[in-house]
């Protein structure tokens, strides 16, 4: 019996290990300073809303096109400054979404009447 305590009890010894120290650092991350830039993202069938609030009330609506690259490509893409921290707010206004930006690693799902959040910090500037 007690070598089955044992491989019972380490395991759940490690996992608490992990998990604590991970369950801190999730909620420090959630609770980032406050951004330079809010962009609220809106998606719709067949194309994204884009409104840059902190910049002059910038709107434009973003529709896919049709290239080699299948359901990633748009006629206006976003821009994101350069080291700037960045607060993206996305909701859907009809059905389910996924707004991403494959080449910085970032993806949020666009629920209707849910605002998701996202924080991140771009190392390089441009056109995504």
């Amino acid at each position: 019996q007690g070598v089955e305590f044992g491989w019972t009890a380490l395991p759940c010894l490690v996992l608490v290990a992990i998990a604590l120290p991970s369950l801190r650092l999730l909620y420090m991350v959630d609770e980032s300073g406050s951004p330079e830039l809010t962009i609220k993202t809106v998606g719709h069938q067949w194309y994204w809303s884009y409104e840059y609030s902190d910049l002059n009330e910038i709107e434009f609506d973003s529709y896919m096109t049709s290239s080699p690259y299948r359901l990633l490509d748009c006629d206006h893409r976003i821009l994101f400054p350069s080291q700037t921290p960045i607060r993206v707010l996305v909701t859907a206004a009809d059905v389910l979404h996924s707004w991403t930006v494959p080449t910085m690693g970032i993806k949020a799902d666009a629920v209707p009447g849910r605002l998701n959040q996202l924080t991140f910090f771009s190392d390089r500037s441009g056109m995504f």
